[in-house]
């Protein structure tokens, strides 16, 4: 039980109607996990405004409403607080409810196009590695310390992710590291939270279906470093094109890391195999388990973290060469004839470009490249031929797959991606609608030598169709195919 005054504090408030001197049971703005005595926060949603379920909570036993416009009829015995937005007042009232755990440890965002996941998780791990416990929200599984809690979204909703930032502090974190999606930052999931860190990776096209534009993609991602704190820094790739735009108005201290040119943080590449890379950081060699140009960009991002964070520079140069790759992400398969299998979660244009030319300058003209990619269904459509023309562009074959085609049909989908090949393209291609058979397919086309690219899913352990999720996971089909090879 908290007081209600001690919430409201942390908001910023329009008008109250009703007894501001009661005590709250829980903050919720789900109502139906309303109990006797919640706080009701009702949030004007993407499919769902809150603000419906106003009459139900207040027969439901509700102690007081957070909304954005008041009730026609209220009741005497709730009392009513009215704010201008209601998402960020949740994200505040969230923390608060929580003793505002976020400034009970050091949280560093990552936010981005591609490799939130990768960074993230390779700076919790940076920070495990210095002796630290450490919190991780990410896409692939959240962790508290070396406890896994499975995870839906890539952010969570402010009560979630602030239950878990508490359990982390609880559990003496110190540190953690999260994934900071478009989708959070619009929809002001991050609100109230105290970040010592973020970091920008890169933006290409992703999520017009939710955002329209790429204007409005750029402005979400933004406005995570809009929000960060003096006290904090902000990390940015700054061989991106928009990578100096997104600091343009943030309060908090300006660092950027680079491969290409002169940087607070520069990375470069020295030499590259299929199971690692040479680097350097700042000028220091150092030998790691990555591959490709993407991942030293990610990479270069965790040293610069780390650095940002205060750890030991030596420490932190001898830790990079331990750091391991995330599941699903340019994780790699040999079968007993010489074939390479490469699985991976790009499922952008532009992450399929990075994937298949790190695969290319590894490879070179001595073996060829097979990818194996599909789309996903209700979602941006108009990347669907695009990337159908990026991977048949950089591959000697390309295999047409599902992906998750959730509500839609499977050849549909196909045929939106099979729109982006032409004359030179359309010959080497196939177009197989069970994904396992394409991987199949894909293992009988290859000869030793030669990679296998299964791009779209990585982490992933099913497919969505109809409205079901049936048990898929690339990296259980690949090991099973190869071992034959």
């Amino acid at each position: 039980m908290k007081p209600l005054t001690q919430l409201l504090s942390a908001i910023s408030i329009e008008e109250i109607i009703g007894n501001k001197d009661i005590m709250i049971s829980s903050v919720e703005c789900d109502s139906r996990r309303i109990q006797l005595g919640s706080l009701f926060v009702a949030v004007r949603g993407t499919n769902v405004d809150g603000h419906r379920f106003i009459p139900i909570v207040t027969v439901g036993g509700v102690a007081a409403i957070v909304c954005e416009e008041l009730p026609e009829r209220l009741e005497s015995n709730v009392t009513y607080i009215k704010v201008s937005d209601s998402a960020v007042a949740l994200g505040f009232l969230a923390s608060r409810w929580y003793g505002d755990p976020s400034r009970k440890l050091k949280l560093v965002g990552v936010t981005g196009t591609n490799g939130k996941t990768t960074t993230a998780t390779l700076i919790y791990e940076m920070m495990r590695l210095n002796g630290y416990k450490a919190g991780l929200l990410s896409t692939v599984c959240n962790y508290i310390d070396d406890e896994a809690v499975p995870t839906s979204q890539t952010t969570p909703d402010p009560l979630t992710l602030n239950a878990l930032l508490a359990r982390m502090v609880e559990a003496g974190c110190a540190y953690a590291a999260m994934e900071v999606s478009s989708h959070a930052a619009h929809q002001h999931r991050i609100a109230g939270l105290h970040f010592a860190g973020g970091i920008f990776t890169n933006l290409t096209r992703d999520h017009l279906d939710y955002h329209k534009t790429v204007d409005a993609y750029l402005k979400a991602k933004k406005s995570f470093f809009d929000i960060l704190p003096k006290d904090a820094f902000a990390l940015t790739n700054i061989d991106d094109k928009v990578g100096e735009v997104m600091l343009q108005n943030t309060m908090a201290s300006r660092y950027s890391y680079s491969l290409r040119q002169m940087a607070d943080f520069a990375g470069r590449i020295i030499e590259s195999r299929i199971d690692g890379t040479l680097m350097s950081f700042n000028g220091h060699e150092v030998e790691v388990l990555f591959t490709g140009r993407y991942n030293a960009y990610n990479l270069t991002a965790v040293y610069g973290a780390a650095i940002l964070l205060g750890f030991d520079k030596d420490t932190v140069l001898t830790d990079m060469s331990r750091l391991v790759p995330v599941a699903g992400r340019f994780q790699t398969f040999r079968s007993p004839g010489g074939i390479t299998a490469v699985v991976d979660y790009a499922h952008t244009p532009d992450a399929v470009v990075n994937v298949l030319t790190a695969i290319r300058e590894v490879v070179g003209t001595r073996g060829a490249i097979i990818t194996v990619v599909g789309a996903g269904g209700n979602r941006d459509k108009g990347k669907r031929p695009i990337m159908a023309k990026e991977a048949a562009t950089r591959s000697d074959r390309l295999i047409l797959t599902s992906d998750n085609p959730r509500d839609e049909e499977p050849l549909d989908i196909l045929h939106d991606m099979e729109a982006g090949l032409d004359d030179t393209t359309r010959p080497k291609t196939l177009s197989i609608a069970d994904r396992r058979e394409a991987i199949r397919a894909a293992a009988a086309l290859a000869k030793a030598g030669d990679v296998i690219l299964i791009a779209g899913k990585g982490h992933e352990d099913y497919q969505e169709i109809k409205g079901v999720k049936h048990h898929f996971d690339d990296r259980e089909v690949v090991a099973e195919v190869l071992r034959t090879l």
